[in-house]
C-alpha cells in the first residue's frame, strides 16, 4: 500500500487520493471514463481544499495582532496531511496546525477529510474542530472539484449545462484582481439552467452568495453527466479558464475578500467562527446521472 496515495471504488466507480493536499486525483467509471480533471497545463490540480481562507487575503492582514502571510486559498492544498483510516471503499485523512502552519496563520484547528464510495457515487466529507482551549476558530473553508468539460472525450464542449435544483436570485457576484466586487451582476441562471460557455468565464468564475441549492446537475447535450450534491457549506463558485477542459463546481463557506477590507482576520466577512471545543462539519458528493 502506497502512503502517498489511496485507491478504493465501489459500484462501477474508482478513486484515488493522494496525501498531498488530500487532494482527490482521481475517479473513473469501470469502462474508463474520466470525471475529474486530469491536471494537464491549463489548471495543474483536480480538487484542492480551500483552507484556511477562500480567495486571496489582502495585504498586511493580521489576526489578533499577529501576521497572517497566506497564499491564494491557503496553505492545505499543498500540506501533506495523516491517513486515519483506509479501506477498500473510502479513506480519512487527517492535518492539524504545527510551528509551520502557525508562523502563517496564528490559530489552531484540526480538519479531517471523509472520502467514502457510498451506492450511487462519491461523498467528500470535511470535519473542521478548534481544540483550542481559549481561542476561538475563525477560518473558510472551501471545495474546488474539477470535472471533465466536455463530460465525454467524444463530446463537444457547445449544448453542456448546469441544471440547480432551486431558482436563485437574479445578482451573481464577481471578482476582479484587487478582490469581491461590491456590486452584484446580472445573473446568467434562467429558470434554473446556466448554458455553459466560455465567455462566462472571462470575468473569472460566478460566485454566489447564500446559493439556495444543495444540488446541481452538470450534463452534455444527451442529459447524461453527474449530480453534485452538497450540504453545510453556504456558497458556490463556478469557474473554468476559457477553453480549458474543465469545470469547477465549488462549495464554499467563505468567500474572496471584498474590496477594501482591511480590518483583523476575525472581521473579514464570510468566516466561520468556532469557539474552543467546537466543530463544523460539511460534505459534497458527486453521481452519475
Amino acid at each position: 500500500m502506497s502512503d502517498t496515495r489511496h485507491s478504493f471504488g465501489k459500484n462501477g466507480l474508482t478513486a484515488t487520493v493522494s496525501a498531498h493536499g488530500a487532494e482527490l486525483t482521481s475517479l473513473r467509471t469501470t469502462s474508463g471514463q474520466d470525471l475529474l480533471w486530469n491536471a494537464g497545463p491549463d489548471w495543474k490540480r483536480h480538487s484542492p481544499v480551500l483552507f484556511p481562507i477562500v480567495g486571496k487575503p489582502p495585504e498586511n492582514l493580521t489576526l489578533n495582532g499577529k501576521p497572517v502571510t497566506l497564499n491564494q486559498h491557503g496553505f492545505a492544498r499543498d500540506m501533506t496531511f495523516h491517513w486515519v483510516e483506509r479501506t477498500e471503499t473510502g479513506c480519512v485523512l487527517e492535518l492539524e496546525d504545527t510551528p509551520k502552519t502557525r508562523a502563517l496563520f496564528p490559530a489552531a484547528f484540526r480538519l479531517h477529510l471523509i472520502y467514502r464510495m457510498e451506492e450511487t457515487g462519491l461523498h467528500v466529507g470535511y470535519v473542521l474542530t478548534n481544540p483550542s482551549e481559549d481561542a476561538p476558530l475563525h477560518a473558510s473553508l472551501g471545495a474546488h472539484p474539477a470535472f471533465m468539460w466536455p463530460l465525454r472525450p467524444e463530446a463537444k464542449r457547445a449544448g453542456h449545462r448546469l441544471t440547480f435544483e432551486r431558482v436563485e436570485t437574479d445578482q451573481i457576484r464577481r471578482i476582479s484582481p484587487d478582490g469581491l466586487l461590491p456590486d452584484g451582476a446580472p445573473s446568467p441562471i434562467k429558470d434554473r439552467v446556466l448554458p455553459l460557455e466560455d465567455s462566462l468565464f472571462e470575468a473569472d468564475a460566478i460566485i454566489m452568495l447564500d446559493v439556495h441549492s444543495k444540488a446541481v446537475d452538470f450534463t452534455d447535450p444527451d442529459g447524461n453527466g453527474l449530480r453534485v450534491r452538497w450540504n453545510g457549506f453556504r456558497d458556490l463558485g463556478i469557474w473554468t479558464k476559457p477553453g480549458a477542459g474543465f469545470l469547477c463546481i465549488e462549495p464554499w463557506y467563505g468567500y474572496a475578500t471584498p474590496i477594501g477590507f482591511s480590518g483583523d482576520f476575525s472581521e473579514k466577512p464570510g468566516l466561520l467562527h468556532l469557539q474552543p471545543g467546537e466543530s463544523w462539519e460539511a460534505f459534497w458528493s458527486v453521481e452519475p446521472v
